[in-house]
């Protein structure tokens, strides 16, 4: 969506809250010995609390509150019985719509001490993010959001899953525009003062070759690398964009 009134700014922020403290709320208590359920069933209690509901879920008859996904697993892992290891990497990815405004963000920790390669991986989604959110400014093409995630993956020794992507976000958890984390050739569409959308970098630590698992929901590595997720909603503004998922 693009936001022409205070009221809709604020109504997003009030869902990025929600959804930022959800994801610090998991992190805090990820641990060996816990299940991928409990998680889930701690952000649903979370989000029932507040007056929201799982994005995922409304949208799209998702099992699951929340994504969590583990290891080789890139991007919408199904809660369940699965139980953390320690030196896992562990994502938790939170889309939630409050009072008709959604927002979504996602995180990488490690189940205790991660791996140095681990480590790694985490820093380096991170410092795309910031790099995709730096370049989101009005007037910039969604190619150059995508080559500053691409470029800041690469240097780290690390790629981009060039088929999973941002969207834009607000009175629907996936709208218009798609947003590539590489300079992708169609994305010609420029930034305008206003619009909300997420950057997401999903990136790996081996090759690019993805596969969809036999639950038909979790997206995970050929091969078994590693990965990790990292997400903020953003609306882009001229003096900078505005991070509405940041950490309460």
């Amino acid at each position: 969506m693009s936001v022409d009134e205070p009221e809709q700014l604020e109504g997003l922020r009030r869902a990025g809250r929600l959804v930022a403290a959800t994801i610090a709320a998991l992190t805090a208590v990820i641990r060996p010995g816990l299940t991928t359920r409990e998680l889930d069933e701690l952000a649903a209690e979370r989000l029932r609390a507040a007056g929201a509901r799982s994005g995922p879920i409304l949208t799209y008859g998702y099992p699951g509150s929340i994504c969590i996904s583990v290891g080789d697993e890139v991007v919408h892992g199904v809660p369940g019985a699965r139980v953390l290891r320690a030196g896992e990497l562990v994502t938790v990815d939170v889309a939630a719509e409050l009072d008709g405004y959604h927002a979504d963000a996602a995180a990488t920790v490690a189940v205790g001490a991660p791996t140095a390669r681990g480590r790694a991986l985490i820093d380096a989604a991170g410092a795309a993010l910031a790099a995709g959110i730096a370049a989101a400014q009005p007037g910039a093409t969604l190619a150059a959001v995508g080559a500053a995630i691409e470029r800041a993956t690469v240097t780290r020794g690390f790629r981009v899953f060039r088929e999973l992507t941002g969207h834009g976000i607000g009175r629907a958890m996936h709208e218009e525009p798609t947003v590539y984390n590489w300079p992708a050739p169609q994305a010609r569409a420029r930034l305008t003062e206003g619009l909300v959308l997420t950057i997401e970098p999903m990136i790996g630590a081996g090759g690019r070759r993805l596969q969809l698992g036999g639950d038909g929901w979790t997206i995970r590595t050929v091969g078994g690398s590693l990965s990790a997720h990292a997400e903020h909603t953003i609306m882009v503004a001229r003096g900078g964009p505005i991070v509405l998922t940041a950490a309460p």
